[in-house]
């Protein structure tokens, strides 16, 4: 069992794939965690993120330690992993590590969880289940504020919100795995809606034929 969910930062996919995750005992995994962690390693090494051979190389070097730095939610590396993220070379490196995840979940798992950006259109096409959530940058930029703030890093909203746009411009924009729901993918804006009516709309639509109903 492979559920992708897609989406813009602060969408709702990371507390929507924990739940499901949760739900259903499946594996779990932010996918951008890793094109964030090769970020902060390219950053903490002084590279610039347009360097591509710099950015292939912290893709490559990756380690399960970097995923793991608390670090990684930072803007910065955000804006910095949009854009190492539109490289060929960058992307592919991640690719691999990415599908044998969903091919073999840890832990003995009978599925996972896949949270990213193009994990129903390139990670993992032929998923039986496609999530794409969105909505308004306004309320993405005041879900990622508030979320900063939690964490006890100070955060402007409109600095949020102008690095929130630039991000979804490239992502939507690069040549290579932009940022679009699958064409069988189910589409949710949760501008309007809070975490338990996303996941009973979302739960709604997975568990029709699903075996899991009836245990």
């Amino acid at each position: 069992m492979i559920i992708a969910v897609d989406g813009p930062a602060a969408a709702g996919k990371g507390t929507l794939t924990r739940r499901l995750a949760e739900y259903f005992d499946l594996a779990v995994l932010d996918t951008g965690l890793l094109y964030r962690a090769s970020a902060a390693k390219l950053l903490g090494r002084g590279d610039d993120p347009a360097d591509h051979p710099a950015a292939v190389r912290a893709a490559r070097a990756l380690t399960l330690t970097d995923i793991q730095d608390p670090g990684l939610r930072a803007e910065e590396v955000g804006a910095a992993a949009s854009l190492i993220g539109a490289i060929p070379e960058v992307r592919a490196a991640l690719l691999d590590y990415q599908r044998a995840f969903a091919d073999h979940p840890p832990g003995g798992k009978s599925g996972a969880v896949l949270d990213g950006r193009d994990i129903g259109t390139v990670v993992c096409p032929d998923a039986p289940h496609k999530v794409f959530l969105s909505a308004s940058p306004e309320v993405r930029a005041r879900r990622r504020v508030k979320e900063l703030r939690e964490r006890g890093i100070e955060a402007i909203h409109s600095v949020v919100l102008r690095d929130m746009e630039k991000r979804d411009s490239l992502d939507k924009s690069r040549g290579i795995s932009p940022l679009v729901p699958a064409g069988d993918a189910l589409k949710l804006d949760t501008s309007d809606l809070d975490a338990d009516a996303v996941f009973a709309r979302v739960l709604d639509h997975i568990q029709p034929g699903n075996r899991v109903r009836s245990t």
